[in-house]
């Protein structure tokens, strides 16, 4: 965040206007950076603001200097603030490195991600590491990395994808779209992203999604509602629509990518709405990729996934199914 940016925030602080995000982040830090004494958690907000009034107004004089100022208070405040002053004097260097942390981190730490592209004739379905399923539209990419290691789930979206996300409350599960973010703990919707359109739709089947253009919030929606918004115009629309209608194409043409047999066969059992069983457990590792299923005939698919796994199948008189043979490791 450069000073520009540093002194807006403050101005926008002191007139009421900032987010309570943004509100957090200002006192979060204050707070970190004043440990020595604990003075400033004690003060009500009219103290704290005048306080920051003063810095702020040391900080517009040096935005066009060369040199970074101390910020110097007068005698009446340094009594009054002796144990806050300290914060001020680093105020434009510390703040707005604490703001830029995440994003120093993630260049000192890059992160190795995978890319997963679907064709422009075929649909592709993958699961990550952390159980969470994506499918991808023709035409689209993901890139994920290969485990989650951090405090966030994090994957980059070009196109689109319908996403099934385990829920993990200490791992958020963020979805990069152009400046889009959209964060989720656990929960189904798909993306969208129209390039031609200048447009990405945020659509959730179900669950709460949070849906973020940068730092600014564009809003919280629930199933059957909808966020589009225009990346040329920064125009955000939500709406109420047929979430079954939006992911329809979801639910066409079934590809599966370095998946496991048993991941397979529970999309195969929502899909046809059957039950699936496995007489040999071990059959449920196995794994194959690139198997292009689009025929809506529930026989015929099995048929192509057990030759690739080294199995049989049989259908009980209730309807249910059960898949044996000696598997991918015999």
């Amino acid at each position: 965040m450069s000073r520009h940016e540093t002194a807006a925030l403050l101005d926008r602080y002191l007139k009421g206007e900032t987010t309570n995000e943004e509100n957090e982040l200002v006192k979060r830090w204050l707070e970190e950076n004043g440990n020595a004494n604990s003075r400033w958690q004690d003060l009500d907000r009219s103290v704290k603001d005048q306080w920051l009034s003063s810095v702020f107004s040391e900080i517009k004089n040096t935005i066009h200097e060369t040199e970074i100022k101390v910020v110097s208070l007068p005698q009446r405040k340094r009594r009054l603030w002796r144990g806050v002053a300290a914060v001020a004097a680093v105020l434009l260097i510390s703040f707005a490195l604490y703001l830029e942390r995440p994003l120093l981190q993630s260049r000192l730490h890059p992160v190795e991600l995978t890319a997963l592209k679907a064709p422009v004739n075929q649909k592709r379905v993958i699961t990550l590491t952390d159980g969470s399923r994506v499918w991808l539209n023709i035409g689209s990419e993901l890139k994920y990395p290969k485990t989650f290691n951090g405090k966030t789930r994090e994957v980059y979206l070009s196109g689109e994808a319908y996403f099934d996300v385990s829920h993990d409350t200490a791992k958020p599960f963020i979805i990069h779209t152009g400046t889009l973010l959209t964060t989720v703990l656990g929960t189904a919707f798909n993306i969208n992203e129209d390039k031609n359109k200048h447009t990405i739709q945020v659509t959730v089947t179900r669950g709460k999604v949070s849906v973020a253009n940068g730092n600014k919030l564009l809003g919280v929606i629930i199933p059957n509602q909808q966020i589009s918004f225009n990346t040329l115009k920064e125009e955000v629309v939500q709406a109420t629509v047929n979430s079954n209608a939006v992911v329809a194409w979801q639910q066409s043409d079934l590809h599966f990518d370095d998946m496991s047999f048993g991941d397979a066969i529970a999309q195969l059992q929502k899909h046809f709405n059957v039950k699936i069983s496995f007489a040999n457990a071990k059959l449920k590792d196995c794994r194959f990729t690139g198997t292009s299923l689009s025929d809506e005939d529930l026989d015929k698919i099995l048929k192509v996934m057990c030759v690739f796994n080294n199995a049989f199948y049989q259908t009980k008189p209730d309807g249910s199914i059960v898949i044996d043979g000696p598997g991918c490791n015999n």
